[in-house]
């Protein structure tokens, strides 16, 4: 590993700074490595009609839309978040409604789309594993959020694998890997397919069970983060079956690869796999405190971890370092008169399924459970960045315990300080992210999966009966508008270039204000990147 630490500071901060600058693609979950599902893009829309099918048909007529510039067909379960770079659309889905008839049943799949149309530019086809929704449930399809750099592509597949694909598809020519054509029907007893310009490009593969032994637990999903020249993902280890054994405790929980080979680099030293509730499913979020790189983690342990980004040798493998540690899990929901409380007990402990938020030296984050669990309660928590060791005692800046379990990730508002919060039992909290008081909450009626997204004064969020509701980000509640998509809501809407994204099960929604798009009454904001004219 050449390039370590010393040149990541000035090489990742120029990616920051140079996506704050332009405010126009949305490359990785979160915009940023700081995660905080917030745009500072202006003149979005408030209001939407996502139109209706077509006789006979789950397409969308564009004609019966407004404010929409195009919909494309998903599969059958979409929970991923677009990402979108460079004229690019990216999302995970299944294979429910097939693009090739060479890949028929149940299938992962990463769709690549025109930002333009939402035609289809390439599709990543990802096979089931042989062991099984133990390991890959069964129709989830691909559920991590791709990131973006330059013309590679950076996500985790539902086989538990760590992937890098040509931004172009294969219509620039066959690079990196050479043998696609046998890995789109790995494990599924089929001869080659035929590749052609329509497929992905796999430069490198990790496969996190085969080299560190990982056990997923029913699915796999990080969102991965990348810092220099290291991406880094969690591994989604877990327990089996018995939701009492853990097959691979030594394993790692989060993991460093160098971004331009996919070789091993790192580490956590956490030992988070003994204490590991349930499974694991958060997305790492990476920032500079006191001059040093940091990874922030979520714990199967209900544990908040702050990684040294920079592996450190030691023995047999390379490390990445605890920083600090802080256990968002406060002792009353672990023992009640006396007696522990069990796992996955409503008024027990929860792990962290969300992602960490970076804000001014703070981590936001908030506990949660398998949404199959059910609801319970839950804790939102703000941590001084800054500490180090274990900080649970001294490191906790405000708790609202209001919150129920979620598995959202937070939004905050820097133009008002405000911050959004959803959790599973369907209520959106509105809340000062400088002291943690409540300031309203909004009951979407409906279990939420996804995230809020705050941009241009809004607040955008779906839920799993299909309503997508847009509120005033201001103290004072204000619902602006509500409509339903005809599926259920489990991603989180983001913004490119003036148009809102929002997936639902069956359909990719790209939103934008149509009248200001064609140019009256006004022109874009100067942060604004002119719809139809992706960057290069």
């Amino acid at each position: 590993m050449k390039q370590t630490m010393a040149g990541l500071a000035l090489a990742a901060g120029v990616g920051i700074g140079a996506t704050s600058t332009l405010a126009a693609d949305w490359a990785q979950w979160g915009g940023t490595p700081h995660r905080n599902m917030y745009s500072p893009a202006k003149n979005l829309p408030d209001r939407f009609d996502p139109g209706k099918y077509k006789q006979g048909s789950e397409d969308v007529d564009l004609a019966s839309t407004k404010n929409v510039r195009w919909v494309a067909r998903l599969g059958t379960q979409s929970y991923g978040n677009a990402t979108i770079s460079q004229g690019r659309v990216l999302l995970g889905t299944n294979n429910d409604h097939p693009r090739d008839p060479q890949h028929q049943g149940d299938r992962g799949v990463v769709l690549c789309l025109d930002e333009k149309s939402g035609d289809l530019v390439w599709q990543l086809i990802v096979p089931k594993l042989k062991s099984g929704k133990v390991n890959d449930w069964e129709n989830l399809g691909v559920l991590s959020s791709p990131k973006v750099e330059g013309d590679r592509v950076y996500l985790v597949t539902s086989r538990c694998e760590v992937i890098c694909l040509d931004l172009n598809g294969m219509a620039n020519g066959n690079q990196g890997m050479q043998d696609e054509a046998a890995y789109f029907v790995k494990d599924t007893g089929k001869p080659p397919v035929k590749v052609g310009p329509k497929d992905a490009d796999i430069l490198w593969v990790y496969d996190m069970m085969d080299q560190l032994g990982v056990f997923p637990h029913n699915a796999s999903n990080s969102s991965p983060l990348v810092i220099g020249d290291l991406v880094y993902v969690c591994t989604s280890n877990g327990q089996d079956w018995t939701h009492v054994n853990i097959p691979s405790p030594l394993s790692p929980s989060y993991i460093a690869l160098n971004k331009n080979t996919g070789e091993f680099a790192g580490e956590d030293d956490a030992g988070i796999g003994p204490k590991i509730f349930h499974g694991q499913w958060s997305s790492p979020s990476g920032a500079q405190v006191g001059g040093k790189w940091q990874v922030y983690a979520g714990g199967g342990d209900g544990v908040l971890y702050a990684l040294e980004a920079e592996p450190k040798k030691a023995e047999d493998s390379s490390f990445m370092r605890k920083a600090w540690w802080f256990d968002a899990n406060p002792p009353e929901y672990k023992v009640k008169d006396g007696k522990p409380i069990k796992y996955p007990a409503a008024e027990g402990p929860s792990e962290i399924n969300s992602t960490p938020v970076f804000y001014k030296n703070r981590i936001y984050v908030a506990i949660g459970q398998d949404p199959e669990h059910g609801e319970g309660i839950g804790r939102l928590v703000c941590v001084d960045a800054t500490k180090t060791g274990d900080i649970t005692a001294n490191g906790l800046i405000w708790e609202y315990r209001g919150i129920h379990r979620s598995i959202s990730t937070v939004s905050i508002d820097p133009e008002t300080g405000l911050l959004f919060v959803g959790d599973f039992s369907g209520f959106v909290h509105c809340l000062d992210a400088e002291t943690g008081k409540l300031q309203w909450t909004h009951d979407m009626k409906a279990h939420m999966w996804g995230s809020t997204l705050v941009a241009d004064g809004k607040v955008y969020v779906g839920d799993e009966d299909g309503d997508f509701v847009v509120l005033a980000a201001t103290k004072e509640k204000k619902v602006l508008s509500e409509t339903n998509l005809n599926a259920p809501v489990y991603s989180t809407p983001v913004v490119a270039n003036g148009v809102i994204y929002v997936a639902s099960n069956t359909h990719l929604y790209a939103f934008q204000d149509t009248a200001r798009a064609a140019g009256v009454p006004d022109q874009p904001a100067k942060t604004d990147v002119k719809i139809g004219a992706p960057k290069n």
